[in-house]
């Protein structure tokens, strides 16, 4: 019997053209595999339209507040749909940075250390010495995220132009390597390292042609390799995470050898499009992006 797949994407957060882009290609792929496929460009009515629609599944391609931080899949608990990728908690976790930093801490992953404070602590002459890393607190796709460098400061205009809350996290900066791995269900597909043309792997590097070049596997030590795939499943796990996870990490090898990782976050809800890493990894790893989509609809459910 053929599934009918409701793809949510859009929404409304700063990510929602990125999500457009995804879920167009994840409702091509569907249909390719003869499923009845309704795309849904999620706004405040989505209950009423899924409501209407009766979908099988609901695919969850949406990136940002609301589509990946447990709201929507707190909806699709209640109508009793079940939808791709991770459930509530695990969402609710992955997204907020303080409180996901302190739960990899305790199963022993190595995180940059960080302190959240309030905006106006962070006014230009305030004892923050760099090099450090500025983050919202509940943001994805590197938006909002501020390097600032020894000789650099936080200046009075991008004080103002902050609209990501009234509180920060600031990190210390790792040097070294971008290194990330996607993870499916109970297995780590493999490593890809990130070598961005700017400063760092920021939103705008994220998703535009030759901002980046990406090394398919990363060219790490076989010991190393495995040690960040390690770190990533564990982060999964660790968050209750279901579905396909990416984990970013920093392998800073500047000073030692061999280096040392430290896990910035994970995403429950990476990226679809043609510059995504997670289809990127998996298709190494031998499985097709169609393959991919599909063996998340298979896997779909509800939590509770």
């Amino acid at each position: 019997m053929t599934k009918h797949v409701a793809v949510l994407m859009g929404g409304w957060s700063v990510e929602r053209e990125v999500s457009l882009v995804s879920g167009a290609a994840v409702a091509q792929a569907l249909a390719e595999q003869d499923c009845r496929v309704s795309k849904v460009d999620v706004g405040r009515d989505i209950a009423a339209r899924l409501a209407e629609l009766e979908p099988d599944v609901a695919f969850n391609a949406l990136h940002g507040r609301y589509g990946e931080d447990g709201c929507v899949q707190g909806l699709l608990e209640v109508m009793g749909i079940p939808y791709t990728h991770s459930g509530v908690l695990a969402s609710a976790l992955a997204m907020n940075k303080p409180l996901a930093k302190e739960i990899f801490h305790n199963a022993g992953i190595i995180c940059p250390e960080g302190v959240v404070i309030r905006l106006d602590a962070l006014a230009p002459g305030k004892p923050w010495a760099p090099p450090i890393v500025i983050k919202p607190l509940n943001e994805g796709s590197s938006v909002g995220v501020r390097i600032i460098l020894e000789g650099e400061n936080w200046t009075e205009e991008e004080l103002a132009e902050w609209s990501y809350g009234d509180d920060v996290l600031i990190e210390r900066f790792i040097p070294g390597r971008e290194i990330q791995v996607a993870v499916m269900g109970e297995r780590a597909l493999g490593a890809i390292e990130i070598r961005p043309k700017g400063r760092f792997y920021d939103y705008d590097t994220k998703y535009t042609e030759g901002m980046a070049e990406h090394v398919m596997p990363a060219p790490l030590a076989e010991a190393d390799y495995a040690e960040a795939l390690r770190i990533s499943l564990l982060a999964h796990k660790t968050l209750g995470c279901r579905g396909v996870t990416r984990a970013d990490l920093r392998y800073d090898d500047t000073n030692r050898t061999p280096g040392r990782f430290y896990l910035l976050e994970v995403n429950t809800q990476p990226g679809m499009t043609p510059l995504s890493l997670v289809p990127e990894i998996a298709a190494h790893a031998g499985i097709s992006f169609g393959e991919l989509v599909a063996s998340l609809v298979e896997e779909a459910r509800c939590d509770g």
